[in-house]
């Protein structure tokens, strides 16, 4: 095992130790924030990526990399060993209804087979179980790109207004219970009224729905679902849904603090402000308050 050493203060140091990490990429700009995240803490980084699935781009900022079918789990373990891979992430998008044509091997089958049900965190546990039982530490992305993290509180200069508060709150209620049944982790309100909630077609998808059903001025909230790996499974948002939103004129979003991942937040508020759109990091606290 390697040691590097990281700068602490002006005189100071630390010494980390170098490993190898197994990264596990969907789609989407995820994966390649975390390779270079956790590159540039010093790491060595191997990939495995999915055709049809995976944003090829990650290739070029790793130490290696192999492109597989989604279910080819004893392939994907064999690779992260042949590397010498001691920690495992999982960073990206699947497409779910994609996802239905899987053709697992035998290991994944025989996983698969032995769950009662098949909801996301269902998978994903069984999932991180299976590879810390061939000796890989499974670790949340969010270690190695902390800068993601949802800040708490008003994040634009608009506040809610009264009614946007109470759906928020409401909201926050409704994706919580969802989340406790492993459903999704996003609804769409409009006055105390639940437009849609988020299920296989994914956040962007419900958000279309239920602001096509509920007209302007809805809100949305996506929560991190009670119960859920957060190593393998954080919600997400960013530029996209802030811009679709304005499209689909919703006013309000809620997103968990500390609990959820929000891309180019910078750019999302810029874009909100300008379009008097409301962000709030939400906690139980400023729900409750």
């Amino acid at each position: 095992m390697e040691f590097v050493l990281l700068t602490a203060g002006q005189n100071n140091f630390m010494v980390s130790e170098t490993e190898t990490i197994g990264l596990i990429a969907g789609g989407g700009q995820f994966p390649l924030l975390v390779a270079k995240g956790a590159a540039a803490q010093g790491n060595h980084v191997v990939v495995v990526s999915f055709k049809g699935h995976s944003n090829d781009d990650v290739h070029s900022v790793v130490d290696a990399w192999k492109e597989l079918k989604l279910g080819q789990l004893s392939k994907l373990i064999d690779f992260f060993h042949e590397n010498g891979v001691t920690k495992v992430v999982m960073a990206g998008t699947i497409n779910k209804p994609k996802a239905f044509d899987i053709r697992p091997d035998f290991r994944a089958a025989k996983l698969l087979f032995k769950l009662a049900t098949k909801g996301d965190d269902v998978l994903l546990r069984a999932a991180t179980d299976e590879f810390e039982s061939e000796g890989f530490k499974v670790v949340g992305p969010h270690v190695y790109v902390p800068q993601l993290l949802t800040p708490a509180g008003l994040l634009t200069k608009r506040a809610p207004s009264e009614i946007e508060q109470k759906d928020l709150a409401f909201g926050w209620k409704i994706a919580h219970e969802l989340g406790r049944m492993d459903i999704g982790q996003c609804v769409v309100v409009r006055e105390g009224v639940i437009t849609a909630v988020e299920a296989i077609e994914g956040t962007d998808a419900a958000v279309k729905r239920g602001c096509t059903l509920g007209g302007k001025g809805c809100s949305i909230v996506k929560v991190f679902k009670p119960g859920q790996e957060d190593r393998v499974d954080m919600p997400s948002i960013g530029l996209k849904t802030v811009q679709e939103m304005k499209e689909l004129g919703a006013t309000c979003l809620g997103v968990e603090a500390g609990k959820s991942l929000f891309f180019d937040l910078d750019k999302s508020l810029e874009f909100a402000d300008k379009n008097k759109i409301c962000i709030v990091g939400l906690t139980s606290d400023w729900v409750q308050s």
